[in-house]
């Protein structure tokens, strides 16, 4: 089982958020569960390979 991060709060009385390595993939929920059903199915696409030209965040040691 992996574990990753993600950024989540409620605007308006929806539930907005998304992953850490993917800031540029949003979804909504109207509830917190909703949410995070919603963040599952968009972990599955961004990391199937399915979509084109995928954008991530990543960190790069400077010595």
């Amino acid at each position: 089982m992996k574990i990753t991060k993600y950024i989540y709060w409620q605007d308006n009385g929806m539930w907005l958020g998304y992953f850490e390595e993917y800031p540029d993939y949003i979804t909504q929920g109207k509830t917190l569960e909703e949410l995070k059903e919603n963040l599952l199915d968009i972990y599955k696409e961004l990391t199937s390979g399915r979509i084109p030209a995928v954008r991530k965040t990543a960190e790069l040691q400077i010595s």
